[in-house]
């Protein structure tokens, strides 16, 4: 490696600046420039906000750029540092993954200074930005193939002082769903690298496949939210409606029977939408073998009284495969 990460500005000196967070070369790529943008007015909250660490999530990158349009004028104090796209190799080529080592971003915290393009993409942020914030929103969605509500998600935190901050910051975007997901143990996540420096992190999340003008209102206008209840900004939250439905509710997932997968390979197909109350033995969907015309298809039910709170779309999956992810109501 020539050089170490490094910012090409100083994020101390007041007002906007803009540069880049520059990654090193290595054996598989030249360097690469993240471009960063930063709005000191003083005292307050330190805010880190990100988008494109999955390169077929295009939502968080369009909102990031549109907060970075009017927020010199909103914004009264502490400072926001926002870096639409993380992975640019990944969102130029529209995959999850990184083209250039085939790893996924939200799998490589906090990274390595000497390993592929992906680990010193997070290696940087690591270093360089994440001890500038106490608090994170990383803009998501869930990509193609799927349909998902607007939501704000977490993954339980041992730190139940943590937990509660988290919730408060998370239910105050007003989304239609606040969901704290019991996800299986994964290494490497963005969010818990973190909580494990006792920081507050948000993940927005969208799913359904399309970058809609509705949602990406309502995403943008929940990012607003909460900005405003962290003091960075002034004004009134806003209470959200999506799809006609005006409820704001908080869901958790138990990991045991609420994320649901597909007992076979074929063509899934949804028979029940996003937000919908379903109650044991309901048809959450089916299944169509491709193997053989004479194979019966599979029903997918309902394990226990829940909500939908997202499920496949019309798609072709494999044995294993996720299909959808019910929740029940928050339990504090």
């Amino acid at each position: 490696m020539s050089e170490a990460p490094h910012l090409t500005f100083d994020l101390e000196k007041p007002g906007v600046s803009k540069g880049d967070l520059v990654v090193p070369k290595g054996a598989d790529c030249e360097a690469l420039s993240l471009p960063v943008f930063s709005l000191n007015k003083g005292e307050g909250p330190r805010l880190l906000i990100t988008g494109g660490c999955h390169g077929n999530e295009l939502e968080g990158p369009i909102v990031a750029r549109r907060l970075i349009e009017w927020l010199p004028e909103a914004q009264t104090c502490g400072r926001i540092i926002i870096v639409p796209v993380l992975n640019p190799p990944a969102v130029q080529a529209f995959t999850r993954n990184t083209p250039i080592d085939g790893l996924n971003l939200n799998r490589v915290f906090p990274g390595r200074a000497d390993g592929s393009a992906t680990e010193r993409i997070a290696d940087a942020v690591s270093r360089i930005l994440l001890p500038t914030a106490d608090t994170i929103f990383d803009l998501h969605s869930y990509g193609p193939g799927w349909e998902f509500p607007l939501v704000n998600t977490t993954h339980p935190v041992a730190d139940p002082g943590l937990m509660a901050k988290t919730i408060r910051m998370a239910e105050a975007f007003k989304l239609p769903m606040t969901l704290i997901w019991e996800h299986p143990e994964t290494p490497g996540m963005f969010d818990t690298l973190a909580q494990n420096q006792g920081k507050v992190f948000i993940c927005p999340e969208l799913g359904g496949g399309e970058v809609g003008a509705e949602a990406l209102a309502i995403y943008e206008a929940g990012v607003r939210n909460g900005l405003i209840a962290l003091g960075l900004v002034e004004g009134k939250s806003d209470y959200l409606t999506f799809r006609r439905q005006n409820s704001v509710q908080a869901l958790e997932t138990r990991r045991s029977s609420d994320e649901l997968y597909s007992p076979a390979r074929g063509i899934f197909e949804p028979r029940c939408s996003m937000l919908d109350e379903v109650k044991q033995g309901d048809l959450i969907g089916v299944l169509y073998p491709m193997d053989s015309l004479t194979a019966d298809t599979i029903d997918v039910l309902a394990p226990g009284t829940s909500i939908v709170c997202g499920i496949r779309s019309g798609s072709y999956v494999e044995v294993g495969e996720f299909i959808a992810l019910l929740g029940r109501p928050l339990n504090r």
